[in-house]
């Protein structure tokens, strides 16, 4: 088939590079321009580059909803759009142009995680997999039927960089694998479920920010959840920001108040967590790694000299 693709980042990215490599004959790409936003400088592979390497047409667009667009992508004639990580909502002028539609790749088990991030939050919310689905788009976000959907385990002590390089693994063939079922019609469409269905914003900065009246088994996914390359979790000690890289749940239950830097305990130092911290019943968070604002780590029992005081949100 002729395709067209709108698609960013490394996940953009390896579609491209899988449908160069497939059957498929690649007409149009369209992509974002280079960002400085924090999230966006992660995995950011160039489609652009890839696209232009291969002698492919490219369109950097930050909207798809220009007249030039719209006529360059007619005169492609397209038999099908495959999409991966387009940051915004694709019009129906657009999405419904070709005979076969829009094919879109998304990195969660939708319905749930619709939108943005979803291993991140995934991995926060403790979900026991996580995967990627080949999706037919319509003028709902991340809601369309779906043709294909492959899952991987989340492991106990697996981060989201873990997860996106597995994942990130599983695009190119579930994109490949579902535009071979759509030309040849043997495509088994499978409506979403909405009453399942969540969906999450784009993350910022602030969504790093620790909150310790969380149960401390929430926030040691919450740090793995955030680890290098991406924006970690982090506290504030003495008024200085510190980023926490590594941590675990206590053995022992500790009481006091959310925050209080308690005592050594195996290779870190228990910090109080849990809105009901009073009662001693909850287990304690184990910081075992920092990072300070100018980048110098230290084992948090380095770090922490002397215990008391306190970790807060500002």
């Amino acid at each position: 088939m002729r395709v067209a693709m709108f698609g960013y980042q490394t996940w953009g990215h390896r579609t491209l590079q899988a449908l160069i490599e497939s059957e498929h004959e690649v007409v149009l790409v369209v992509t974002h321009p280079k960002s400085e936003h924090a999230y966006e400088k992660i995995w950011s592979d160039s489609v652009a580059d890839l696209a232009e390497e291969n002698g492919v047409p490219v369109l950097l667009r930050n909207r798809p909803d220009d007249d030039e667009l719209l006529q360059r992508l007619k005169d492609a004639n397209p038999d099908i759009i495959v999409a991966n990580n387009w940051r915004t909502w694709l019009p129906p002028e657009v999405y419904s142009l070709p005979p076969h539609g829009t094919l879109n790749v998304h990195d969660s088990l939708l319905p749930a995680y619709a939108g943005f991030s979803p291993l991140i939050w995934a991995l926060i919310n403790g979900e026991p997999e996580v995967g990627v689905t080949a999706h037919m788009m319509d003028e709902t976000l991340d809601a369309g039927d779906i043709v294909l959907q492959r899952a991987i385990p989340v492991g106990p002590t697996d981060t989201t960089t873990d997860l996106f390089h597995r994942t990130v693994d599983l695009i190119g063939p579930i994109t490949v694998d579902a535009l071979a079922l759509l030309a040849s019609g043997e495509a088994r469409l499978t409506k979403q479920d909405r009453s399942k269905a969540s969906f999450f914003h784009k993350r910022s900065l602030e969504d790093s920010r620790i909150d310790w009246t969380w149960p401390a088994e929430d926030l040691e996914r919450f740090v793995r959840a955030q680890p290098d390359p991406y924006p970690n979790a982090f506290t504030y000690h003495k008024g200085e920001k510190i980023r926490v890289l590594k941590a675990s749940v206590s053995k022992a239950c500790y009481g006091g108040t959310p925050g209080r830097i308690f005592i050594k305990e195996g290779d870190g130092v228990v910090i109080v967590a849990g809105a009901d911290a009073r009662t001693g019943r909850n287990r304690g968070l184990v910081v075992e790694r920092i990072r300070t604002e100018d980048g110098t780590e230290y084992a948090a029992t380095d770090y922490f000299k002397t215990m008391g005081g306190y970790l807060r949100s500002s």
